[in-house]
């Protein structure tokens, strides 16, 4: 794994990197000033992952505290609003304030999670942090939101999903604990993609076909061509703009992108699972945090490890699949084919041991990322 710090962010280092490249000097100025204050954050947050769980147990019940960075650095800031707090003038204040209340609300309903640690952590947040930052993080501690440049982003706090992604990144923290690069890095990425889509669609009432599956939507100004950061319906479809480059995402394991960038590609290759559940989740129909969620929960917080693969996260879910919902289950078949869909498959022993109704796939119809894949460029000269 690198030793470099993290870059974990809701927007990808190659987003950013593409700014600097083809941007303005202002552009170009912002653009590394956002990557360099990113690594900060999210060099703490990895050095946490070992090192979960508080002390002594706090009340069991919702805590949130929000405060005011003033546009600089310095953790946490002034505190601005407390857990019962009336609503101030500040409007990032209060989408922090209401955003982190319902995340813990879908995970406490939906799953029985308290907080991040599932102990009531309190869900600290800093807004207006940096000048015009244009970023979003969970530091392993706390949010930290940048208020966008303006030009290309809006404020990061208008997003419920893009909290609950970061938010989810605290789940993972205290559960699989994922290495970040690599495919458990992109697993990271992809739990926390789903679990904010998830979060948006119950608070939206929406099913699985009337969402539109977009992690960050509105996050772009009118200026940038595209609909969100990325698409779990459609990887590789997000955005495709002169100044922040085109979407890479794949969907399928035969594209699977080889870079030394962006932790290997932890950002890029997420595409794949995240395509594979919206897969399931449409494939079952009715509401996605029902059943497929269920499923990816139950994988995430009893099955996955640090150093997860792909193919161990669909060995994952489709053992959950079959303990939530039976052996040869609508849910466990619809795993089963979204995977193999996708070129990762479900190990063999395991669906011949279930007797599954599905065909067993053959070895040639798995693809593996050394030997097959793009490159995607990661602008390293501007660093």
């Amino acid at each position: 794994m690198s030793s470099r710090p993290t870059l974990c962010s809701v927007v990808p280092p190659h987003i950013l990197r593409s700014i600097a490249v083809r941007g303005d000097d202002d552009d170009r100025h912002r653009a590394l000033a956002t990557l360099e204050l990113s690594q900060r954050p999210r060099g703490e947050r990895q050095a946490l992952v070992m090192a979960v769980g508080p002390a002594v147990l706090p009340p069991l019940r919702k805590r949130r505290a929000v405060y005011d960075a003033s546009h600089g650095t310095e953790l946490p800031g002034a505190i601005v609003r407390g857990e019962g707090a009336p609503r101030t003038r500040d409007a990032s204040v209060s989408e922090a304030y209401e955003g982190a209340g319902r995340t813990y609300d879908f995970y406490r309903r939906v799953y029985g999670r308290r907080s991040v640690d599932d102990r009531a952590l309190r869900l600290d947040a800093s807004v207006h942090y940096g000048d015009r930052f244009n970023n979003a993080h969970w530091n392993g501690r706390q949010m930290i939101y940048g208020d966008g440049d303006g030009k290309y982003f809006r404020r990061f706090t208008t997003a419920l999903d893009v909290i609950a992604h970061e938010l989810t990144h605290g789940v993972s923290q205290y559960t699989a604990g994922f290495a970040f690069s690599g495919q458990p890095g992109a697993l990271s990425e992809h739990f926390s993609d789903v679990f904010g889509a998830l979060t948006k669609q119950y608070w939206l009432r929406q099913t699985a076909a009337r969402a539109d599956w977009l992690i960050g939507a509105g996050l772009f100004t009118d200026r940038v061509n595209g609909d969100a950061i990325r698409s779990m319906k459609a990887p590789g479809t997000a955005y495709d703009d002169p100044i922040l480059g085109t979407d890479p995402q794949p969907s399928h394991m035969s594209d699977y992108v080889r870079t030394p960038g962006d932790d290997r590609g932890v950002h890029v290759n997420s595409g794949i699972p995240n395509h594979v559940f919206y897969r399931v989740a449409t494939l079952l129909g009715g509401r996605a945090w029902e059943v497929a969620g269920r499923i990816w929960y139950r994988a995430l917080t009893r099955e996955l490890g640090p150093r997860a693969q792909f193919r161990n996260c669909a060995d994952a879910t489709w053992r959950a699949a079959g303990e939530l919902f039976g052996a040869g289950s609508e849910p466990q078949d619809a795993v089963a084919v979204a995977w193999a869909d996708a070129g990762v498959g479900v190990l063999q022993s395991l669906l011949r041991g279930a007797g599954s109704r599905l065909p067993v796939r053959a070895p040639r119809e798995i693809f593996e990322p050394m030997t097959a894949g793009a490159e995607v460029p990661h602008f390293d000269h501007v660093l």
